[in-house]
Order: C-alpha cells, then sequence, then structure tokens
C-alpha cells in the first residue's frame, strides 16, 4: 500500500474502511507468519505511518543493494538506510516462502497480524559488505554491526506491505503522533517553520538554550522529538527519559515548543543517520533539522578512535541540502557562564571567559553518588526523575549469589547475612533458599542436568525482578554447573536496574570431606550408598567457580567472620550506607 503525499499512508484509509480492514484481517488467517523482532516492529510502524515515506514496504534487492551503494531507492528518491525483514532459511523453507506470495507480520507481544507482505524477491546479502557500506566499517565494536553480525538472519524478505492495523501503545499515547497527525497539529497552530531536535538522551538547561536560540534567530517553534525505540544499548530507558522530557516543557517559552514520540530503531550510524533523521523529520513536517557534533555516533571503535569525525554528519547533510526540503541547523556547544549566570554558544564566549560544565560521565557519578547537581547545569524537576530511576548506589538493589556443596554452611551463611542487612536497614532483603525455591517455583523439576538448569534460571529471574526493585537479593542454591551459574549472572546484570544490577557470585568451598564429616542428616552417606542418584558431589559433578568475586571455607573460617567479609565486598561497591 502505497503512502500518500506528505507522509501519510493508506492505513488512515484503512482506519476509515472497516470492512477492508476486517478483509485483510480475515485474508490474514490463512496465510503463514513471521513474527517481527523489536526493530522490524519499529521499521514497519514508520512504513504505514509514512514516517520513511517514500518506502512502501521492506526494501527489495535491487532497492537495498542501491541504497548501499549510493543512498538512493532505484526510483532516485533520496534514502541512505537499508530498511530490511531478515528470515531464515529454515524460515522460508518451513512458511513456503516465494515471491509472489503473502506473508502476515505479528507483532511479538500479543500475536496480532500488522500487516501483509506480498513478497518480490527473497535474497542472501553480505552481511561485510553492509557493515562498511552503512556504518564505515565491520566492527563489532559498534552496537549495529554487532547486531548485524549476531541478531540478524541470512535472508531478506523485500516487497510492499498492506496495513492491517496499527500496533497498540499503552505508554505516553498522548505524545505519539503520526506525521499526517503532526502536521495537521502544526497547521492547527499556524506554525510555518519548525525546528526538530533529536534526541535519544535526558535533556538539560543546554540543550533547552540551544532549541530556543535555534528558533528565536529563525523565527521558529520547536519540536522535541525523541528516540523511544531502541537506542544505543546502556541508554536511559524512555519512560524515564519521557518523564524528564515533560518536565522540561514548562521551561519553554509558552507556545514555542511541543513534544513529540518517535518510534524509531536507531543505527547509530553516524552521518547515514543523520541524513535519514533529517529524511524522517520532514515527514513529520519540520522545517528545520538540528544536527549534532558526532551526530548519532556510537563512540569508539576497536581501536580506540571514534567511528566518525566529528562534523561527519553535518557535511552529508549539507550534501544534500537543496533536495532534503528541510534546512539543516548545525549543533552550537553551549557553555555556562557563571559570572552572568547565562548560556553563550562557545564560540562567542571571549577569551579567557570563566565556563562551566559538567560531563556526561560526571553526571552519572553524581546521580550514582548522589552528590548535587547544581540548579544552572539542570532544572530541579529533571533532576528529581532522573534520581527516582536511578538511585544511588547505597539505594540501589544487588544480588549475593552463593554456590556451594550440601552442608556447606552456604544457607547458614545466607540467613546470617539476612539478619545482618534487615539489620542495618534501607532496603527489603529477599532470601532465595535452594530448598525453599525448590518447594515454591520448581516442584516439578527433577534433578537432571537440564532440570537443574532450569531451576538456576528461575532463581536468576526472579532475582533480577527483585534487584530492580531496589532490593538485597540472597540467593543460596547449590548451582553446580557453571553455565547455569553463568545464565543466571547475565539476566541480573542485564535486566537487574536501569543499567543492569550487580551480582555477586560467593563460592562456600567448604571441602567435600568436611560437608561429609559434619553431616548430622546423613545425606551424603545415602548417596555414597546408592539410595540418592544424581548427588552433587558424590556421582553428579560440583564444577567449582572460577569466576567467584568472593570465596570462603567454613572449614576454616567462622559464619561471623565470613558474613563480615562479605559485607566488606557491598561496602567497597559503595552499595551499602558507609
Amino acid at each position: 500500500m502505497a503512502n500518500a503525499p506528505h507522509g501519510g499512508t493508506l492505513k488512515d484509509l484503512i482506519a476509515r474502511d472497516l470492512p477492508l480492514r476486517q478483509q485483510l484481517k480475515d485474508e490474514s488467517h490463512g496465510l503463514a507468519s513471521v513474527i517481527l523482532t523489536e526493530r522490524h516492529l519499529c521499521d514497519l510502524e514508520l512504513i504505514m505511518n509514512g514516517g520513511f515515506s517514500p518506502l512502501e514496504g521492506f526494501m527489495n534487492q535491487a532497492d537495498y543493494q542501491s541504497v548501499l551503494s549510493t543512498n538512493r531507492l532505484t526510483t532516485g528518491a533520496l534514502f541512505p538506510m537499508p530498511i530490511t525483514l531478515d528470515v531464515s532459511p529454515e524460515d522460508v523453507a518451513n512458511l513456503s516462502l516465494a515471491p509472489g506470495s503473502r506473508v502476515a507480520l505479528r507483532d511479538p507481544r500479543d500475536d496480532v497480524v500488522l500487516a501483509i507482505l506480498t513478497i518480490e524477491d527473497i535474497y542472501a546479502f553480505d552481511k561485510a559488505k553492509e557493515a562498511e557500506s552503512v556504518f564505515g566499517a565491520d566492527d563489532i565494536a559498534h552496537p549495529a554491526v554487532r547486531y548485524l553480525r549476531e541478531s540478524v538472519k541470512g535472508l531478506y524478505l523485500g516487497g510492499k506491505i498492506q496495513a492491517v492495523q496499527a500496533a497498540v501503545h499503552f505508554d505516553y499515547v498522548a505524545l505519539r503522533f503520526t506525521p499526517t497527525e503532526l502536521r495537521a497539529h502544526f497547521t492547527k497552530l499556524a506554525w510555518r517553520k519548525v525546528v526538530a531536535f533529536q534526541t535519544r538522551n535526558p535533556m538539560h538547561r543546554a540543550h533547552r538554550e540551544l532549541t530556543v536560540r535555534a528558533a528565536r534567530e529563525r523565527q521558529a517553534n520547536v519540536l522535541i522529538h525523541p528516540v523511544v525505540g531502541l537506542t544505543k544499548p546502556g541508554d536511559v530507558d524512555h519512560y524515564t527519559r519521557v518523564r524528564a522530557y515533560t518536565a522540561l516543557m514548562a521551561r519553554y517559552p509558552n507556545g514555542m515548543a511541543h513534544l513529540a514520540l518517535l518510534p524509531l530503531a536507531m543505527r547509530m550510524a553516524g552521518p547515514k543517520e543523520a541524513l535519514w533523521h533529517a529524511i524522517i523529520r520532514k515527514n513529520f513536517g519540520a522545517t528545520h533539522f538540528i544536527v549534532g557534533r558526532d551526530h548519532a555516533g556510537p563512540g569508539k571503535n576497536s581501536a580506540g578512535k571514534d567511528f566518525y569525525g566529528p562534523y561527519d554528519a553535518q557535511e552529508l547533510v549539507s550534501k544534500y541540502r537543496e533536495e532534503l526540503e528541510i534546512e539543516m541547523v548545525p549543533f552550537q556547544q553551549m557553555s555556562y557562564i557563571p559570572e552572568s549566570d547565562e548560556y553563550m554558544p562557545s564560540d562567542q564566549i571571549p577569551k579567557g571567559t570563566v565556563t562551566a560544565d559538567i560531563s556526561g560521565t560526571e553526571l552519572r557519578r553524581r546521580l550514582k553518588s548522589g552528590a548535587a547537581i547544581p540548579d544552572w547545569f539542570s532544572y530541579a524537576a529533571v533532576v528529581k526523575t532522573l534520581r527516582e530511576s536511578y538511585p544511588p548506589r547505597n539505594k540501589q538493589g544487588f544480588t549475593l549469589f552463593l554456590t556451594g556443596l550440601h552442608n556447606s554452611g552456604k544457607d547458614t551463611v545466607a540467613k546470617a547475612l539476612q539478619v545482618t542487612l534487615n539489620q542495618q536497614g534501607g532496603r527489603s532483603v529477599s532470601l532465595l533458599l535452594g530448598e525453599t525455591i525448590r518447594a515454591e517455583l520448581s516442584s516439578e523439576l527433577g534433578f537432571s542436568a537440564e532440570d537443574r538448569h532450569k531451576n538456576i534460571q528461575r532463581i536468576g529471574f526472579v532475582a533480577a525482578e527483585l534487584t530492580r526493585a531496589g532490593a538485597a537479593v540472597i540467593a543460596a542454591p547449590t548451582a553446580p554447573y557453571a553455565h547455569s551459574r553463568k545464565a543466571a549472572r547475565a539476566i541480573v546484570e542485564k535486566t537487574g536496574g536501569p543499567n543492569g544490577g550487580d551480582f555477586f557470585l560467593i563460592h562456600v568451598a567448604t571441602p567435600l570431606a568436611y560437608c561429609e564429616k559434619t553431616d548430622r542428616q546423613g545425606v551424603f552417606a545415602k548417596a555414597r550408598r546408592g539410595e540418592i542418584k544424581g548427588f552433587t558431589g558424590i556421582d553428579d559433578p560440583y564444577e567449582a567457580p572460577t569466576d567467584a568475586d568472593l570465596t570462603v571455607d567454613l572449614e576454616q573460617q567462622t559464619v561471623p567472620e565470613v558474613v563480615h567479609a562479605i559485607v566488606l565486598l557491598l561496602e567497597a561497591a559503595g552499595l551499602l550506607e558507609v
């Protein structure tokens, strides 16, 4: 379904034509289905609503190759970013996909059909060539190259799409506009000139001063248009950012600025990304677009150098200024002048003038430590929002994962730790003992290697959720296998907080002989006699950790000594009140 002029799509017609929409839904029931990834989902939304105009679907081979070599579609239209739908050879075979066939594209969150793709071609591609052409290097230090290398499947499906229904968003619905809706909003407000500002980070006073200055110099209004799709790994989550943007909007002169969200999956492709962003903002009705230094740059390459030069993005956008139909506004670095309590462009500040600034690294340090963030740098409401989502280290959750043989003393240490941390206060403390978890969470599992791994994965999941909620989690399973412990660490460190959670592996390395000698229940003896099968340390291996953050031994140390060593570990990491 072709895009209508000025960013509208036939999706808008479908919304008014219920019989046609129902017909497409009915047709989709008999079609093979492709479950979209999060990136596909973002791309499809912007294809359907016209944000990627003039694209009418996922690129066929001819358009893909043309974009890589010329930054243009085969029609000659400027478009620098390949927009592709990847599938595996197994998908093609199992779903009987072929040119001319139709396939339903499903939302991974609720399995709803969003569109139908009519396949024009199915083609293989060269990942190295794509990386070089789009990102300038086949270097996995670049997050998009890593994604290409590790997550993108081996074939692309090209073809036009028929929109069935828009993806449903439950967050910030009032701030989500299609290009048609945003253009209509500007028309209603009589905004003839609109300066768009792209961001994937929180905004502070310097950003506000920059955008206000850009608008006033051009007698224009401001569109704050942050990305809320996929951004760079480690970025501030979009919920926090949008709350911060909303707090900032009150600081703009009345009627000057408007906030709208962009569901874009960024590629961090520097110059080509900037050009792509300009095209997207034109489709959304902007007349001007701010392009920063190292715009959408991913940082350092494997050699420790920046992937792109500081002005490469501005130079590429300038090269195409005649046909872009949107004017580039070069980003002006703003510096604070304490003497006059104002921000000025750095290149306009007289030599010798005292200036002040806080780097991103320093800001993150102050947020983590709870140190003051001055009013001249950011607004109190913005700082409050960031502190709520990024509490200082001594208020963040963490997981202590104790592993060791049966009767090694790990359960006793875990219970003593719970008492000690409860006594200190400041956090809720959750205790996940191996036997308790077995009974309450994994009662259907046995003791095969596969079931033991599943049990540890479940403990990792629960620990990550509690850690994200700010709890001190003490888990004490046997966890005999290294790959299971590694999986538990990975999930906590990935999802246990805004920037991941802290995970400490404690190896309670009490020797087997001592564990057996002090075993009052006689469990080891039963295992030795063969009455218990698959017992860790007897007829099932225990893989001693080589990556433990702390190793203790209850044959040589008392429980209070071990607890104190763990407390010191937490204090050294800044996780306990000093």
